[in-house]
């Protein structure tokens, strides 16, 4: 059976609306991004003129890193919900006994993710990006504003984002708690920000070449992660684990 899009877009409708009805998903859609703002602002409104350069680079870091961990931490939640959230709803048997191939399944379910995520991320990254060209010392402005920074900042986001969805679908198909399944995916995807966290503190020096390399081994990375979790993805296991 070919690939189908319109099959896609109904999962991807699907999910959205599930959302919509999950309290716990949309608190952390809608508040926990506010809770990483905050901090970084307050690091860099409480700056001033006399601050060391390398006090500065630091408080930089730790604000950008802030930023970072948005997209690593929702779409790691929302994909941890894709199968076992099917499976406490009742709803996985009917719809693996449909039509849809695997991989329209879990494309749909991995856009479900990075959607919003992507959305949320670099709304408030435009806030943060505002706020402090509008309130911060201009010596913190001007830093903040270099390619470099906003460089990792828009070229990570979606690839740390991808990554963590890949593992929480991984996590989800494993598991039959939701809530065990969406903690377990946040741990598993922090550690991909360790690399990232280096180049934000300056102790790896960013550049376009390093961020252009990095950015190619990460999307390798997810590549290989959609292959591993769709061979892992096994509809008649999933069906008869349902009745266990």
């Amino acid at each position: 059976m070919s690939f189908s899009w319109a099959r896609v877009g109904a999962i991807l409708q699907k999910e959205l609306r599930d959302y919509r009805r999950n309290r716990f998903v949309i608190y952390t859609m809608a508040f926990l991004p506010l809770v990483f703002i905050v901090a970084p602002i307050l690091q860099l409104f409480t700056v001033t003129a006399s601050v060391t350069s390398a006090k500065l680079n630091t408080r930089i870091g730790i604000s950008l890193l802030y930023m970072l961990i948005i997209p690593t931490i929702i779409p790691s939640v929302l994909s941890a919900y894709s199968v076992v959230g099917e499976r406490e709803q009742g709803t996985l048997e009917p719809i693996l006994t449909t039509p849809i191939n695997r991989e329209e399944f879990l494309v749909g379910k991995a856009l479900a993710a990075l959607l919003p995520a992507l959305t949320v991320a670099y709304v408030i990254f435009g806030i943060f990006l505002g706020a402090t060209a509008a309130f911060a010392h201009p010596a913190v402005a001007s830093a903040v504003f270099t390619r470099d920074h906003l460089l990792v900042q828009l070229l990570f986001t979606p690839l740390l984002a991808g990554w963590s969805i890949w593992v929480g679908i991984a996590i989800s198909t494993r598991m039959s708690d939701v809530r065990a399944a969406q903690q377990l995916s946040m741990l598993a995807s922090l550690p991909a920000l360790a690399i990232v966290a280096l180049m934000s503190f300056n102790v790896i020096t960013p550049s376009l070449g390093l961020a252009l390399g990095l950015a190619g081994a990460f999307l390798l990375i997810d590549g290989l992660a959609w292959r591993v979790v769709a061979a892992m993805f096994d509809r008649e296991h999933l069906v008869t684990g349902n009745r266990n």
